[in-house]
């Protein structure tokens, strides 16, 4: 059983972690790209949002390089994302990529036939060593998460450009390296170092920004256009309402990690607008704009993939949350044919907006 699974942001470097830990052979698809994309295009169906798209094309790559099996996240609820594991499998069957699929619900859902899955992908590994494997994954996936929070931080306020870059692959690229609890604990310390060792104006005035939305195009920045390493070139200093090691927290282990945000705070937070759960991360992306806007941030920014239904329903309520905070909110949709030019232009006059609102709140003080 060679494995492979779908790209999302850094969510590759803890799960492939999480497998070779258990002795799995993993095959990790080549990053998203425009040739991912296209394959995922030409196979795909077009009414289908661009995750899928770009799911089939990751699953349509690691095939080329060798895997026979793959292992994909369910869902329940209005998402769509529930669904689309057996369509892509669909798919690649169609077109003749045989593959084994291995479909991982929600353990609040359907506790014991996930149980049976992973013993299936453990194989003769113990439970204590799942266990420990499910830890080592998680460890990585909180320090990925502090590299990259480090890295919004420093971007905005960077005196070299393209230092934070820099020190943000290197960084990652030690904590992928760590084949131990100690070696990550030794490669957690350095990345902290070479990130704080970014030489940045502490001075330098940043606007605040936080970034709202579905999670598929939050985290990979493929789907995104990069929007968080953009946002901070042209000042901004970046929040994200989810972070892999959040979501871990929330919907594999029910939230027993203290310390880390919760949905469940977020959607108390949606209250007022959105007492009820959408599917996706609709309520969530509410909350989170209320959350940004108690905070003081000085804008927001949601984006989404074309045709998602939850995040469709969170646009129609966020200029309420807008206009009772008085805060500017941009919504970014993204697809196959989203250009990354535009995109920028529109960042330029948002932050153009925010700036020239911030000084004229300042000059009122």
């Amino acid at each position: 059983m060679r494995v492979t699974f779908p790209h999302m942001g850094n969510l590759y470097i803890p799960l492939k972690a999480m497998l070779q830990y258990l002795g799995v052979d993993v095959v990790v698809p080549p990053l998203s790209s425009k040739k991912t994309l296209t394959l995922g295009v030409k196979h795909g169906p077009e009414f289908a949002c661009m995750p899928l798209k770009l799911n089939l094309g990751n699953f349509m790559e690691a095939r080329e390089l060798g895997a026979d099996t793959i292992i994909m996240a369910g869902g329940c609820g209005p998402c769509r994302f529930g669904y689309y594991a057996q369509i892509e499998n669909a798919i690649l069957k169609d077109i003749a990529y045989e593959m084994q699929l291995i479909v991982l619900e929600p353990p609040e859902k359907h506790i014991s036939e996930l149980l049976v899955k992973i013993k299936r992908i453990a194989g003769q590994r113990s439970w204590w060593q799942v266990i420990q494997a499910i830890r080592f994954g998680y460890k990585k996936a909180r320090a990925v998460d502090e590299v990259e929070m480090a890295a919004f931080q420093a971007r905005p306020r960077e005196l070299v450009a393209g230092a934070t870059d820099a020190a943000y692959h290197e960084a990652l690229a030690l904590i992928d390296g760590a084949s131990s609890l100690s070696e990550l604990e030794f490669a957690r310390e350095n990345a902290g170092q070479i990130m704080a060792g970014v030489a940045r104006d502490h001075n330098r005035p940043v606007l605040k920004i936080g970034v709202i939305g579905e999670i598929y195009t939050l985290l990979e920045p493929f789907s995104n256009q990069g929007l968080e390493r953009h946002l901070g070139l042209l000042g901004a200093l970046v929040d994200r309402s989810i972070y892999l090691s959040e979501w871990i927290n929330d919907h594999l282990f029910l939230g027993l990690i203290k310390g880390l945000r919760s949905s469940k705070e977020a959607c108390a937070a949606a209250a007022p607008y959105l007492r009820h759960f959408v599917g996706g991360h609709g309520q969530e992306t509410v909350g989170s704009a209320v959350n940004y806007a108690r905070a003081g941030y000085d804008g927001l920014i949601q984006v989404f993939p074309f045709t998602c239904m939850p995040e469709i329903v969170a646009r129609s309520v966020l200029p309420d949350v807008g206009a009772d905070y008085s805060i500017p909110l941009l919504t970014l949709i993204m697809d196959e044919h989203s250009g990354e030019a535009g995109m920028v232009t529109r960042l330029e006059a948002f932050m153009d907006l925010l700036a020239q609102r911030k000084e004229s709140r300042e000059a009122c003080r």
